[in-house]
């Protein structure tokens, strides 16, 4: 439908922004929408630190993160509550995992992101910031 050469300045992510356009996110209902596993609560020091990331984060980085954990920039339009994974409706997830060294990983079928128990808050900041903008990569299951 679209010419090849128009398109190919374009990497998959910011294509889909050019198409999708972007949207403000909505962090309460983020967070609302949100489920913990392997001991992370809502309330956990490395959760309040992560929702305060995100908070730091500007919306375009806010978009990456989301793309990052599900696979696309784009919001439902009934918001989080309507996210969907590979095989229906999927929860935005936050587990515990990994060392303190590892970079967050996420698993875009499952709209899970597998975030260290940092030690502190700029660590965690740090090491979000580089998985986010840096990587292309995402685990399988």
């Amino acid at each position: 439908v679209v010419d090849v050469r128009l398109v190919s300045v374009f990497d998959a992510r910011e294509l889909e922004l050019v198409i999708a356009g972007t949207a403000e996110i909505d962090l309460a209902d983020w967070r609302n929408n949100t489920e913990y596993r392997g001991g992370y609560h809502d309330n956990h020091i490395v959760i309040r630190w992560f929702w305060a990331a995100v908070e730091r984060f500007n919306n375009e980085q806010r978009l990456r993160l989301l793309q990052f954990v599900t696979g696309t920039s784009s919001i439902p339009y009934e918001g989080f509550a309507s996210l969907r994974g590979s095989n229906g409706p999927r929860r935005f997830c936050v587990e515990k995992w990994g060392k303190i060294t590892s970079l967050p990983r996420a698993h875009t079928c499952f709209n899970r992101l597998d975030l260290p128990p940092y030690p502190s808050f700029s660590m965690l900041y740090e090491k979000m910031v580089t998985a986010v903008e840096e990587t292309s990569t995402f685990g399988l299951e």
